[in-house]
């Protein structure tokens, strides 16, 4: 079973390139610790929430803008070792020098609960993170797969919900914070791929139209849900 290390942070608009490149340098290090894929993505239509956004979730200044990324790996054993590995590593220590405040950056261990489609490079990636009562997993596992049936019929590639299983709180911004996650609520943190962002905005107003999608029917305070439209930096 695959495992997701999920992550969110805000990016100086101004550093994207040295994002890109540091990101570039990290992969063949993830490779070596077990990683099978990595996938960075910008915010490019990151709407404000009343409620909460993705902004808020990590204190964004206005200078700055979204990246939506993650590590997939075969398991979390895997995944564990690596992070064990990366807070001894040499390499990742003389990677330290960040081109944006880590200290704000969100991240978690998930666990794959649908994963819908083909895996390919990603031209385009919604994402979201939503809180979802724990009680509920069932009925939002089988919402989720009538919602990636219908994602997936409108030109979506690939569709993966994955379960807060490894959340930790943090000091500045976490997870739980981003979306008000209360105490009987676990986090999810989602993303839906498409082979172009002029594919994903032809397909939304299909996917928000078919009634097998009335927020009614969804388990969940969709209120409180982040989302956004990121495009993909980097995909290996």
């Amino acid at each position: 079973m695959a495992y997701i290390e999920g992550f969110v942070a805000a990016v100086p608009r101004a550093n994207k390139d040295a994002y890109r490149k540091h990101a570039e340098q990290a992969v063949p290090f993830f490779k070596k610790l077990g990683a099978v894929r990595m996938v960075e993505s910008w915010g490019d239509d990151v709407p404000d929430g009343k409620i909460t956004d993705f902004k808020g979730a990590v204190k964004a200044k206005p200078d700055e803008d979204i990246v939506f990324s993650w590590v997939e790996y075969p398991d979390r054993a895997t995944r564990d070792q690596a992070n064990e590995s990366m807070r001894n590593e040499a390499t990742m220590q003389s990677m330290s020098n960040m081109p944006f405040d880590a200290k704000r950056m969100i991240f978690a261990g998930f666990d794959p609960i649908i994963d819908e489609g083909k895996k390919a490079k990603a031209g385009y990636v919604d994402g979201s993170v939503i809180p979802v009562p724990s009680g509920k997993k069932q009925a939002y596992l089988e919402s989720m797969k009538q919602k990636a049936k219908v994602l997936k019929e409108c030109g979506a590639t690939r569709v993966v919900d994955a379960w807060g299983d490894d959340v930790p709180e943090g000091k500045i911004t976490d997870y739980k914070g981003a979306v008000k996650a209360e105490n009987n609520e676990t986090v999810v943190y989602s993303w839906v791929e498409w082979p172009s962002k002029e594919i994903r905005d032809a397909a939304w107003d299909k996917v928000m139209n078919d009634p097998r999608m009335q927020p009614d029917q969804m388990p969940f305070d969709g209120k409180r849900m982040i989302y956004g439209g990121f495009e993909t930096l980097l995909d290996q």
